[in-house]
């Protein structure tokens, strides 16, 4: 067992997680230090609560390239509500930032399921149409902090136990993927799908109905992301979380979550985004702009799915030889 998991993917990535912060430390000793990797952490919390969300997407054998537009467009809209009653209570505002998330993974799975329209092609048009009602409703300006309610922008960067609740927050999520991917019907469902959808039907399982529940979860996921990110950095405009959802699918691959659906696990997407934000956080400190992340995250799953493809070959290789020999 121990062999396994040391050959398993998430140990290989976890592997160079720690080569790669050895690395860092030998020429920035502070960079690891409980202080600082507790911030590269809470930096990364909403890269891991958005690739969880995209992983179950993922395992359906879908895609949501809406994530990062959600976000924006629930973070601009919770955002405008501070301005207007900036006495509304936070768990409200979170409430209705899942809720307005939700919604919008909702209308995703319905285009995916009811019009059995391509994910890349529905996630791309309702990621434009998300960005272009930000635009709408906002009139090209930004909110910003001094627009903000102090207890709005507060309870992301409150601090519990020595983390931010943002921090714990994406703990609390990662905990609940664990039980919902390894414990519920829905959880091997989502596997089942992108396995083989056509075995699935046979065991009772609606395929479409699976993939519209994914597409829920991401995008209330979003739409906590999108509250937890306008709060944090208390400013609210258009362009928000620009370019975010190649980083969440760069978490997922990377993570070995396979593109083709039904392989993945919670571990490696929680990697996955470590391995971006440590990566991300890492490139000032050796004098690398922070604008290479997009090529970084880009390059990163080039690489990431031609791992998995020479994986499957070299499997497929050895079975056809093994028939060869039996004949």
């Amino acid at each position: 067992m121990i062999l396994s998991f040391l050959k398993s993917r998430e140990a290989i990535l976890a592997g160079a997680i720690l080569v790669l912060v050895v690395a860092i430390a030998s020429r920035f000793p502070a960079f690891v230090t409980p202080a600082n990797l507790a911030n590269v952490f809470n930096d990364t919390a909403p890269l891991i609560i958005l690739a969880l969300g995209q992983m179950v997407v993922i395992l359906t054998r879908c895609i949501d390239l809406s994530v990062a537009a959600n976000l924006a467009l629930t973070g601009m809209v919770v955002a405008m509500l501070n301005t207007a009653m900036p006495g509304l209570p936070v768990p409200l505002i979170l409430l209705l930032a899942v809720s307005l998330g939700a919604l919008m993974g909702l209308l995703n799975g319905l285009l995916v399921w009811r019009l059995d329209i391509p994910p890349i092609v529905v996630t791309l048009g309702t990621m434009t149409i998300y960005r272009g009602i930000i635009f709408v409703i906002s009139g090209g300006e930004w909110i910003n902090a001094h627009e903000m309610s102090d207890a709005f922008k507060a309870f992301p960067r409150e601090v519990v136990f020595g983390l931010p609740v943002l921090s714990w927050i994406a703990i609390v999520v990662v905990l609940g993927f664990v039980v919902l991917i390894g414990r519920t019907p829905l959880g091997r469902a989502f596997f089942a799908v992108g396995g083989n959808p056509h075995a699935a039907v046979y065991t009772g399982i609606n395929v479409g109905q699976t993939q519209c529940a994914a597409y829920v979860i991401s995008g209330a996921l979003a739409g906590l992301t999108g509250y937890l990110w306008v709060a944090r950095y208390a400013v609210a405009y258009v362009d928000i979380a620009g370019g975010f959802e190649l980083e969440v699918v760069a978490a997922c691959v990377i993570g070995g979550i396979s593109i083709a659906g039904g392989v993945g696990s919670v571990g490696g997407a929680l990697l996955g985004a470590l391995f971006l934000g440590i990566v991300k956080n890492a490139l000032p400190v050796i004098n690398i702009s922070p604008f290479w992340q997009l090529a970084i995250s880009g390059s990163a799953i080039i690489i990431a799915v031609a791992f998995n493809a020479t994986s499957s070959r070299t499997k497929g290789r050895v079975i056809l030889k093994k028939a060869e020999h039996a004949a």
